[in-house]
């Protein structure tokens, strides 16, 4: 009805499957494998009780007010400690920029740094809500196959040399380098060197999304590109969503301080800053132990839950099937026979009492027609199993027709 007093602009939104299919199997009797929740098991919820008691005990004067665009100091001395744990050093607060939750740090970046027509590098598949927020920027994508072992970098260099030889040089790379979503592939501490080195000698950004780095159950985290960074190129985002509460909806950002000063202007005309009780929540979290003292407890969980989840698809998946197996994270990806069309199929499966994410959604060019995305962090135990059976069955109704 009134479309005509809409923006241009607009019409480069995109909604987020993962939202509609929320909507879609709330209240009803569908065990969801589609959105990427944490388990609420994982929550903290007594220590956020009371640490949110102490605080507004002790300081309810700043909590409670208005504060500084970057985020409070205090709380920016405190991520500069929990990056240095994750191997990030040589920064200070300087470096340090506080998001509402890491989806607010890729849509003001990607505003930041992108204009229309911009050689973007990304993962395919890759994160669908990162490459819907590039998209209202009309960037082109190059897409680079994410293998068993993350992207594949040889490809990776042939596609940035033929675009250095058309005249139009990559601007950036987004990439999720541990426990990717929606791929749940971990790059090996070799590769993570090498991007680094690619983005050095053809000069383009890194855009490094860690919002799983904490959540490796299988061996050792690998540092993030950001820990061999020497010069800036890399900027560096996380979240407390995956470990604390996605409720307190909080992100930071580690970069240079010329992109920090971009992101404080941007923020400025957005929403002033990011909540100053949840800054304090988690300062606490972080000073406390609470969050350092958790993660044993979520690893564990994930980890039992995804061996449910791939013991199960092993067992009912039908043959000409393919997936990975993550060794942190939320999710399992998985490739079926080219017959099938997982986005048509989905009504089916709902049907069925089962959802799961579609998988073209997640490629910049919506390929992946045969994929889906698994979610193993959120369904009780039980739920893991009995969903995979009933989309397997699915699945194999769909293969006979």
């Amino acid at each position: 009805m009134f479309e005509r007093f809409l923006s241009s602009e607009t019409k480069y939104l995109r909604t987020s499957e993962i939202r509609d299919l929320l909507k879609l199997t709330e209240g009803k009797n569908v065990i969801s494998l589609a959105g990427g929740l944490p388990d609420p098991q994982t929550f903290p919820v007594e220590e956020i009780k009371k640490i949110t008691e102490d605080v507004l005990t002790n300081y309810s004067d700043k909590a409670l007010q208005y504060t500084a665009t970057p985020g409070i100091s205090e709380f920016r001395k405190e991520l500069v400690n929990l990056s240095k744990s994750r191997g990030i050093s040589g920064i200070d607060e300087k470096n340090i920029f506080v998001t509402v939750g890491s989806q607010e740090a890729l849509y003001m970046l990607f505003n930041i740094l992108l204009d229309t027509g911009d050689n973007v590098l990304v993962e395919a598949p890759t994160y669908l809500a990162a490459l819907n927020a590039m998209r209202s920027r009309r960037p082109n994508f190059i897409s680079v196959t994410v293998t068993e072992k993350g992207p594949d970098l040889n490809e990776l260099e042939r596609k940035v040399k033929e675009s250095n030889a058309n005249g139009k040089k990559v601007k950036l790379m987004y990439v999720i380098p541990t426990a990717q979503n929606p791929a749940g592939t971990t790059m090996s501490t070799e590769d993570r060197k090498r991007l680094l080195e690619i983005a050095v000698k053809y000069d383009f950004l890194i855009f490094e999304d860690d919002a799983y780095g904490f959540l490796v159950f299988e061996g050792e985290s690998p540092p993030p590109i950001k820990a061999f960074d020497k010069e800036g190129r890399v900027i560096y985002t996380s979240t407390f969503s995956k470990i604390l509460a996605p409720g307190l909806r909080l992100g930071w950002v580690v970069a240079h301080e010329d992109f920090i000063k971009e992101m404080e202007l941007y923020k400025q005309n957005v929403d002033l800053h990011t909540p100053s009780l949840s800054q304090y929540i988690a300062m606490e979290a972080i000073r406390r132990g609470v969050i350092q003292n958790n993660l044993p407890k979520i690893r564990r969980i994930y980890k039992e839950k995804r061996d449910i989840m791939l013991e199960a698809i092993e067992t009912y998946f039908p043959k000409g099937s393919r997936w990975t197996r993550p060794v942190g994270g939320m999710f399992i990806f998985a490739w079926l026979p080219e017959k099938i069309d997982t986005s048509k199929m989905l009504e089916k499966a709902l049907q069925r009492g089962v959802a799961y994410v579609p998988g073209a959604s997640f490629y910049a060019d919506y390929s992946g027609r045969n994929t889906m995305r698994l979610n193993f962090s959120f369904p009780k135990k039980e739920e893991l199993t009995e969903g995979i059976r009933r989309l397997a069955e699915t699945i194999k109704q769909e293969l006979s027709t």
